[in-house]
């Protein structure tokens, strides 16, 4: 068992309210941490020791102040492959004699296995997380943080340096990192993730250009955050997949999500069966050719939202009626949605309860939270406002948003979808964007 007695009392309190009993940390280091990277495993024998060989190119004065705590797990019910694969992952770990500060947490053999209600990457990343907690240095003055990396990922070789630069040159509570997903050149599979971050970054751009104050990306990976905000919020979810979605809009209602672009993390692109959504299942469904992936939400529905935003998070404070009367001037399908989520009676309960025009500016962001955000974009392209050609879609928002873009998409020699270099310009001028214009840390 890990004992709490020298914690502070904050971290004391949420574990016991919050931690989970039944795992401990193996191959524990008696000398504690600034930084605590946690990684969850599940049959990831052959990926697992890129990703360490990743972090080995770190600093290596920071890596002596870092723990990489693995969290090998699976279920009761898992399949013999998968167990067979995580009992090599541990005897790799147990014989790993490497620069990393290294140690693991079996949840994985028998006895120790998730229960299969739980199990999954949400469950996985809170019992590493909340075990993280007992193994920080509270007597430094360093930012205490924790880092969310996946075993199939790899990072740069600044990428300790740099977040822990800006987290505490910043005072950062919260960030994500920017991030690129690694794929073999002339394959199903880059295919498919070219695809798929086209569309993940469209989707952050506009959310951008709404000015949503949910304008971060959601990759779990990348993930980084310090000790009081991970309380604060609650610690992580059990979720077997959405985790790391729930959580950032949990410590963004804390304090604003900053992006860290100055560094990379390298997620994986290939197929997986490991969460029910998320990359790996939309490259698999991409690589099934069930639908077409190459659409993209309606560019007028961020219009609809920046012009939601715009009149919403004013310092103006109306009623219900008035509210949801400018809300069908703006577009009736906003009233409509609107009414669906019960705004009006939600409206008039915060109004009762906060007083300030602060108070009341906060509740505005805690009500039309993430979730909702993406409810009212999916709302719209179900109600008049369809998807359309994905690359139609960027160019549209990029127009939009007077942002020139001099990739040529002939369209006598290009079909909607155009060849797979068009569409690697794309991606790199979308990664490009982001990180030049549209970065918290330039």
């Amino acid at each position: 068992m890990n004992s709490f007695d020298n914690l502070p009392d904050f971290v004391k309190t949420y574990l016991k309210k919050f931690s989970l009993p039944d795992w401990n940390i193996s191959n524990s280091h008696k000398k504690l941490f600034d930084n605590i990277i946690v990684i969850p495993s599940i049959a990831e024998y052959e990926q697992l020791p890129q990703c360490l060989n990743s972090l080995e190119h770190n600093d290596e004065a920071l890596l002596n102040k870092t723990l990489i705590l693995v969290v090998v797990n699976n279920s009761k019910s898992s399949d013999e492959k998968v167990k067979s694969n995580n009992r090599k992952t541990i005897q790799f770990l147990k014989s790993y004699d490497g620069k990393l500060n290294l140690s693991f947490i079996d949840a994985s053999s028998n006895g120790k296995e998730l229960p299969d209600k739980f199990a999954g990457v949400g469950l996985a990343r809170k019992i590493g997380c909340d075990l993280a907690l007992t193994k920080y240095d509270y007597s430094s003055n360093k930012k205490k943080i924790i880092f969310f990396l996946d075993a199939d990922c790899t990072v740069r070789s600044d990428y300790l340096q740099k977040v822990t630069l800006a987290f505490n040159k910043n005072d950062l509570h919260s960030a994500v990192i920017e991030y690129e997903h690694k794929f073999i050149d002339d394959t199903p599979e880059a295919e498919a993730i070219i695809c798929y971050e086209i569309f993940l970054r469209y989707l952050r751009l506009g959310l951008k250009f709404a000015e949503s104050y949910y304008d971060y990306h959601t990759i779990g990976s990348t993930i980084v955050c310090d000790v009081e905000s991970y309380i604060k919020a609650g610690g992580m979810n059990k979720r077997k997949a959405g985790e790391d979605y729930y959580f950032l809009e949990k410590i963004a209602k804390l304090n604003r999500i900053f992006t860290i672009s100055k560094t990379l993390v390298y997620p994986s692109s290939r197929k997986s069966w490991r969460v029910p959504f998320g990359t790996g299942q939309r490259i698999t469904r991409h690589l099934s050719k069930k639908q077409n992936e190459y659409v993209g939400y309606n560019p007028k529905s961020f219009q609809i939202l920046k012009e939601w935003l715009n009149f919403f998070l004013s310092e103006n404070v109306f009623d219900a009626k008035n509210i949801l009367d400018e809300a069908n001037k703006i577009n009736s399908e906003l009233g409509n949605f609107l009414i669906s989520q019960n705004f009006r009676e939600d409206w008039q309960r915060i109004a009762k309860n906060n007083n300030s025009i602060l108070e009341i500016q906060k509740q505005k962001i805690f009500w039309f939270d993430a979730f909702r955000t993406l409810k009212l974009i999916h709302h719209l392209r179900d109600n008049g406002y369809p998807s359309i050609n994905l690359f139609d879609a960027v160019d549209k928002l990029l127009d939009m948003m007077n942002v020139k873009n001099d990739i040529r998409r002939d369209s006598k020699t290009q079909p909607e979808i155009p060849n797979i270099q068009i569409q690697k310009q794309y991606l790199v001028f979308l990664r490009n964007l982001l990180k030049e214009k549209f970065s918290d840390d330039n």
